[in-house]
């Protein structure tokens, strides 16, 4: 019989959860149970922010059928390719093994983006004001999936003695290192590992980053926004917890943890996206005002130059032209009374 004793000696707490459930004889995995509730949790949020915000809610339901298989399916590949030399060798596993674990969440969040790119395309749809809004869902769903890792036993940190040390018995847990084995500790004669609940520090982590997407959600600059603060909220916290994990995916070749890597360029790229969007805002900005006052904007001083050189050239030229004019008519008057003059004489010599 398994021992499902899971302790937090520091904060006197000690659970007997189990690994799963049996409904009318089947064995149900409270992993894919939780990960079912964060989904459909997840969706409900993003369907009431849809709402809020007047957008067609029809549009994220056609939206949540593709977007959940495909979120499925890219978790499950990225952590399979990144263990590639165990299910090469397991092949079956790769489908049979997924009700265990096994789902990376960044290629969950890879493979919904390229399914929303696609879906925006073909429906015509602003891509990052989705962005905006399903992903108050995505990060509700990330704090609720976690719980399973607790479930599974999996997904913890190095060694800790700190106040939220969790002590799990080690034929029970995934991902044991010979660290941790060094310093197990026994109880109730049987040998438990004490680390890092990485997946409640994660929970705590999302948790913050959700409340700081639902206060500015209402003052956001740009669509895109909100979704670039939650990478970058998001990039930051994965990245340290990532550090203290003992099941981390490795970059080949590298040999550093993968999600830690990517999680720092989304962050950078997140940050970029932000400063470039809030320039572009700003330059608007300056030259709505400044052709509302009339004030000259900035670039366009060479033209003006232009053109009151061209006013000047054309003023010099139609003066010119009067003054010629002037003369034509002063050498026509001058014509006109010496003839008169010349009449006169002849007048008079007759008489």
């Amino acid at each position: 019989m398994s021992n499902t004793t899971i302790r937090f000696p520091n904060l006197g707490i000690e659970v007997h959860p189990g690994k799963s459930i049996e409904v009318f004889g089947v064995e149900l995995a409270f992993y894919g149970m939780i990960i079912g509730l964060a989904m459909m949790v997840g969706v409900f949020i993003a369907y009431r922010e849809a709402k809020r915000t007047n957008q067609n809610v029809d549009d994220y339901l056609d939206f949540t059928i593709w977007a959940l298989i495909m979120a499925i399916v890219g978790a499950r590949l990225y952590y399979v390719i990144f263990e590639w030399d165990y299910y090469g060798q397991h092949l079956l596993q790769i489908v049979t093994g997924i009700r265990d674990g096994g789902l990376a969440i960044y290629g969950g969040i890879i493979a919904s983006l390229i399914t929303l790119f696609i879906f925006t395309k073909v429906k015509k749809l602003n891509f990052w004001l989705m962005a905006d809004t399903a992903v108050l869902g995505l990060v509700v769903g990330q704090i609720i999936g976690r719980w399973g890792n607790f479930f599974n036993r999996e997904a913890f940190g190095g060694y800790t003695n700190s106040i939220f040390a969790m002590q799990i018995p080690v034929n029970e847990a995934n991902g044991v290192t010979k660290d941790l084995l060094m310093n197990s500790y026994l109880y109730n004669g049987q040998s438990f590992i004490q680390v890092h609940p990485t997946f409640l520090y994660e929970g705590i982590w999302n948790l913050g980053v959700f409340i700081l997407l639902m206060a500015y959600r209402k003052h956001k600059k740009f669509n895109g926004e909100v979704f670039a603060l939650y990478l970058i909220g998001y990039g930051v916290g994965r990245a340290w917890i990532e550090g203290l994990r003992t099941d981390q995916l490795i970059l080949p070749f590298f040999k550093v943890p993968v999600s830690q890597v990517l999680s720092i360029i989304v962050a950078v790229g997140a940050i970029v996206f932000i400063v470039f969007n809030r320039i572009q805002l700003t330059r608007k900005s300056i030259t709505v005002v400044s052709m509302a006052t009339g004030n000259k904007i900035e670039g366009t001083e060479e033209a003006d130059d232009d053109d009151e050189v061209e006013e000047s050239e054309e003023v010099e030229e139609s003066e010119e032209v009067e003054e010629l004019e002037k003369v034509e008519d002063s050498e026509d008057k001058i014509e006109l009374t010496k003839s008169d003059d010349l009449e006169n004489y002849d007048i008079e010599a007759k008489k």
